[in-house]
């Protein structure tokens, strides 16, 4: 897998935020054109992207902020149980001040933070904009 695509209303906001879960920003750049629409269906676009990678290289996470065409559909009050696509879901170490900082950012839990055996603590929140977040502490030495 290459990325995971995700539609913010304000991508400095969306960065800020997915910096403090301790991704980094790869590059921010403007998609314009006729050919873009091409490949998302959306005719004529512009679209702003921020690339954001996790700490290992490995995974990415595309923001986009679309000035053209705008948005038309929201899907963020979807309950978990919803089809489709849900959330993105991170592994993190101090479950407990990460979650003291989100709060600062406008983040709410979504219910309690719980333990899964001895294996994860496990959270699910909603950022800033009501995006739905997935936060795992690994517990013990496992990978």
């Amino acid at each position: 897998m290459h990325n995971v695509g995700i539609v913010v209303e304000s991508l400095d906001n969306a960065i800020s935020f997915f910096k403090e879960i301790g991704l980094k920003l790869e590059g921010r750049m403007m998609v314009e054109g006729e050919w873009a629409g091409r490949v998302t269906g959306l005719g004529n676009q512009s679209v702003e992207i921020a690339m954001m990678v996790t700490p290992d290289g490995h995974s990415r996470l595309e923001l986009s902020r679309f000035l053209t065409p705008h948005t038309i559909a929201d899907h963020r009050a979807a309950p978990v149980n919803a089809l489709g696509y849900l959330r993105i879901m991170f592994r993190v170490d101090n479950l407990d001040e990460l979650l003291h900082r989100l709060t600062k950012l406008g983040a709410k839990l979504v219910g309690e933070v719980v333990q899964c055996e001895d294996v994860y603590r496990l959270c699910y929140i909603r950022n800033h904009e009501g995006l739905l977040i997935g936060l795992a502490e690994q517990l013990g030495n496992r990978n």
